[in-house]
């Protein structure tokens, strides 16, 4: 398989350290990756603070908000969830990608700091997210945020998390979502599609990682058919009513054919949804490789796609407004 990957994306493959998953070693993997990833300041043309939320267990939610500098109007939002398996990273994680969007997409992003499995499984992490969600509608005002135009957006299992987090808010009815970005999402549990047994060890996410992924978020409900859809969101039967939505996925990444599936039934369903899959490239292939010309890219397609998914709603009450 490694001859398949693109030359652009060998350097971020060869230097990717391969773990030894096992749960006593996760507190030290954690902190040797958020090390990796110091905190950005504030710059001349976004504004960056943490908050703290109460989450629904009574629990404390760290939130990171990033803001245009000197915001004088009512902008969108797009609530952003790390990665990392379920089980790694934190909110240092994707400083640089929600600055971008902020400078391009011209919106406000909040980044959440989800409780970690397997200290903490299904469905603290979801619920974290949806707190962050809660708070982020709640607060609109306060934000200059506009509470009818709020995306959800994140990567493997940042994607899984808004998958099940737009069928949560979708069934709760509230918040209204108007957009989904799961990239390469992480949504089938059962890790036994055509992809994952082909991707069995080695490129940075593999079906063997991808098992204890899971075996670590769903705790005493893995392997069984009790799999809440919020959890496992391949599970759902129903993806009527779901926002305009953006995914891409590689085709060595053994999250190929559930995003596959995924984008199907979501198309068959009525969704609008465009998708992109990309050849050559393996699980995490943009944030690996951020100087190659392809991911720059990619990266500049979901920013591209952010600020179509939440200019939507604008689109459609203009033109209420013309018609009348």
């Amino acid at each position: 398989m490694i001859n398949r990957v693109n030359p652009e994306f060998l350097p971020g493959l060869e230097a990717f350290q391969d773990f030894e998953f096992k749960v006593e070693n996760l507190p030290a993997m954690r902190t040797a990756m958020d090390e990796l990833k110091q905190p950005l300041a504030s710059t001349e043309t976004v504004e960056i603070f943490d908050k703290v939320i109460l989450g629904v267990d009574e629990n404390d939610i760290r939130i990171r908000i990033y803001k245009p500098a000197h915001q004088t109007t009512v902008l969108p939002a797009l609530l952003w969830i790390h990665g990392g398996g379920y089980i790694l990273g934190g909110i240092n994680e994707n400083d640089p990608l929600c600055v971008q969007v902020v400078e391009t997409s011209n919106c406000v992003v909040v980044s959440v700091d989800y409780r970690l499995a397997p200290e903490h499984p299904y469905p603290a992490p979801l619920e974290d997210c949806y707190s962050a969600l809660t708070w982020l509608a709640n607060h609109a005002e306060e934000l200059q945020v506009d509470a009818h135009k709020i995306g959800v957006a994140g990567a493997s299992a940042g994607g899984g998390l808004t998958a099940g987090l737009t069928l949560l808010a979708r069934d709760r009815a509230y918040p209204s979502v108007c957009f989904q970005m799961p990239l390469y999402p992480m949504i089938n549990e059962g890790n036994n599609t055509p992809s994952a047994n082909e991707v069995k060890e080695g490129m940075v996410w593999n079906q063997k990682t991808n098992e204890f992924g899971w075996t670590c978020y769903l705790g005493e409900l893995h392997g069984t058919a009790n799999v809440p859809i919020y959890a496992a969101p391949a599970r759902a039967e129903d993806y009527r009513n779901l926002p305009y939505t953006y995914t891409c996925v590689g085709q060595l990444d053994p999250f190929r054919d559930e995003t596959i599936m995924y984008v199907t039934k979501l198309a068959q369903a009525g969704v609008d949804v465009e998708f992109h899959l990309y050849p050559g490239a393996y699980h995490g292939f943009d944030m690996l490789n951020p100087q190659s010309e392809v991911a720059q890219q990619v990266v500049k397609e979901y920013v591209n796609a952010i600020k179509i998914g939440l200019g939507r709603v604008t689109a459609g009450v203009e033109q209420i407004e013309e018609a009348k």
